[in-house]
């Protein structure tokens, strides 16, 4: 859009615009309502819409939700004691860690109601979230190259654009758009190539372990027949929903030869058929079809505020290599943008409100950017054959170990003090650089 048109409003529709009402979106609107800035939240869906996920909530995810006066003893939510991992014929239950930083205790809600519960609570803080409102691009100002708000057109029930383009007016703008990060790309922030993506499918199955207190992950995935060679490519996982459900899922990082060629729904079943037949992870028993997704892990796409735009969740790659999760890393990442921005707004606008934005990078460098680089050195040996043989034969008996591991995995340490364990992970991510 023109200089002229950026600036034929006469005053700025919102002191923010955030684009995407997931958890990054919702998260990012609470925090800044909640001080006071009036935050347009702008969502191409309407609610209750679904998202691609795990639905599983590990203790950082948790903590945020708590910060955020989210009451999880309400119906709806299902609380998991930890992580039960299953591979190289060990079945062993981790417990999440007993930490001073974090509850001890993970959650699991479909993100068909998770997402709008977020939203509605951002909107009860004071954000002005508009759904069906699918946003097109950002509105560059000519003369300074910043973007000054967005351009949209309304959708309808199926998700179609329709109707005239509007523009909406901000000097702040935040992307939480997604995997697709359409704002991004239109700023010329492309995906890096040497950051590892995963692609996930996953469906809800009606069955009896609905209410099991453990989330579980798959490390091995077999077709049934007897030999090596007849091992499926990937990880898995079921996580309880205890509303009859569960969750249920296959992933596979593209630092395994397989990622090009491999048939995640058939992949799904097959694993899927070798499990007890009472478990009912049948086509039976399927309560919506198998999707997929990609996950974009380890900040592939960087800087995460450039003229105007903060990206935050998956617009800007923050998925834990370690584990695929990213609600937890949206949820923190949406509460380090608002303060950042609150910060931002109180100065006027020139050299010294761009230096408060520009520290949402560090912020987010100084949280995560050691810890990332480490997990995308993981997710290179993930993708090895031999060294999963190895880890899975050697490293599933010695519980220590593996306490250790979830931990690492889980990024959940106390920043302060803590075990021996603690301070080992945090002195990892401290050392190696972010990239």
């Amino acid at each position: 859009m023109s200089t002229a048109a950026a600036h034929s409003f006469l005053e700025a529709d919102a002191q923010v615009i955030v684009v995407g009402a997931g958890p990054a979106g919702a998260a990012t609107a609470y925090h800044l309502a909640t001080a006071g800035v009036d935050v347009l939240l702008l969502e191409k869906g309407a609610f209750p819409r679904d998202k691609i996920c795990g639905d599983g909530l590990t203790p950082r995810a948790v903590k945020q939700l708590l910060a955020m006066g989210i009451d999880l003893d309400q119906p709806g939510w299902q609380r998991n004691k930890g992580l039960r991992i299953v591979g190289a014929g060990h079945r062993i239950e981790l417990p999440w860690p007993e930490l001073s930083d974090f509850p001890s205790f993970g959650m699991a809600r479909a993100r068909m109601e998770l997402d709008e519960l977020l939203a509605r609570h951002a909107q009860k803080a004071g954000a002005r979230l508009q759904e069906q409102t699918a946003v097109t691009g950002p509105i560059v100002d000519e003369r300074t190259g910043r973007v000054v708000g967005v351009t949209a057109r309304a959708t309808d029930e199926r998700g179609r654009k329709v109707g005239p383009e509007l523009s909406y007016r901000a000097p702040l703008v935040v992307a939480c758009d997604g995997v697709s990060a359409r704002l991004a790309m239109a700023l010329g922030l492309a995906r890096r190539e040497d950051r590892p993506m995963a692609v996930a499918c996953r469906a809800y199955y009606r069955t009896p372990m609905h209410d099991d207190p453990w989330m579980e992950s798959w490390l091995e995935l077999w077709d049934g027949k007897p030999g090596e060679s007849n091992k499926l490519p990937g990880y898995g996982w079921i996580f309880p929903l205890g509303d009859g459900t569960a969750n249920v899922g296959l992933g596979i990082l593209n630092s395994s030869s397989f990622f090009q060629q491999m048939d995640y729904k058939e992949s799904m079943r097959t694993w899927l058929g070798q499990l007890d037949p009472g478990l009912g992870f049948t086509d039976d028993n399927l309560v919506a079809p198998i999707r997929s997704a990609a996950l974009p892990m380890g900040f592939n796409r960087k800087p995460h505020y450039t003229r105007g735009t903060l990206l935050v969740g998956d617009s800007g790659g923050m998925v834990n290599p370690f584990n695929g999760e990213g609600i937890d890393y949206a949820l923190e990442a949406g509460h380090i943008a608002a303060e950042v921005i609150v910060q931002a707004l109180a100065r006027p606008e020139g050299p010294a409100r761009e230096r408060v934005l520009h520290g949402y990078q560090t912020a987010l460098d100084e949280a995560y950017g050691g810890y990332f680089t480490l997990g995308r050195w993981f997710a290179k040996l993930v993708g090895s054959p031999a060294f999963m043989k190895y880890a899975t034969t050697y490293g599933l008996p010695r519980k220590h170990l593996m306490r250790f591991t979830l931990k690492l995995m889980a990024n959940l340490t106390d920043a302060r003090g803590g075990d021996a364990h603690d301070r080992i992970i945090n002195a990892l991510a401290k050392a190696v650089p972010d990239a």
